[in-house]
């Protein structure tokens, strides 16, 4: 699903990164950094390391490209966290926030956090009469051999 998120992350023009669907909502660009931010939070704490990003997205970076890249960074950060993880250490306890998890629990919770966004993303999205990403025509599968 991260890839949904980079991609609609690109396809959203720049000029509606700061469309709220009502007023009291994150907007769009403040949900690209915030589903970045947990990211980074989510996977650097499953991978037992500190947390690289050293800043709050959401709150620091506004425009297309700096979030963009940031999203594209988050993700990239996490697909290394989810392919080091194995069956022995996914299956390591640890505390995030009030919690006893497991390292892969956290690392679905993340997984649950970005579908959760996304959908937010897709519903900006068609109120701007953009068709989201995971909703576009699949191009033709290549005919069998």
């Amino acid at each position: 699903m991260s890839s949904s998120v980079t991609r609609a992350a690109e396809k959203m023009p720049e000029e509606n990164y700061s469309f709220k669907a009502t007023p009291d909502v994150r907007s769009f660009g403040q949900l690209v950094g915030h589903v970045a931010d947990a990211n980074y939070m989510f996977c650097s704490k499953a991978a037992g390391e500190d947390n690289p990003n050293k800043g709050s997205i959401e709150k620091t970076k506004t425009s297309k490209a700096d979030l963009v890249a940031a999203v594209k960074d988050a993700v990239a950060y996490c697909t290394k966290s989810f392919d080091s993880m194995t069956d022995a250490k996914g299956s390591e306890m640890m505390q995030l926030f009030s919690f006893h998890l497991a390292k892969l629990t956290i690392l679905s919770l993340n997984t649950a956090h970005t579908n959760e966004h996304y959908g937010n993303m897709v519903t900006y999205m068609r109120l701007k009469g953009i068709v989201p990403p995971t909703s576009e025509t699949p191009p033709p599968a290549p005919a069998p051999k």
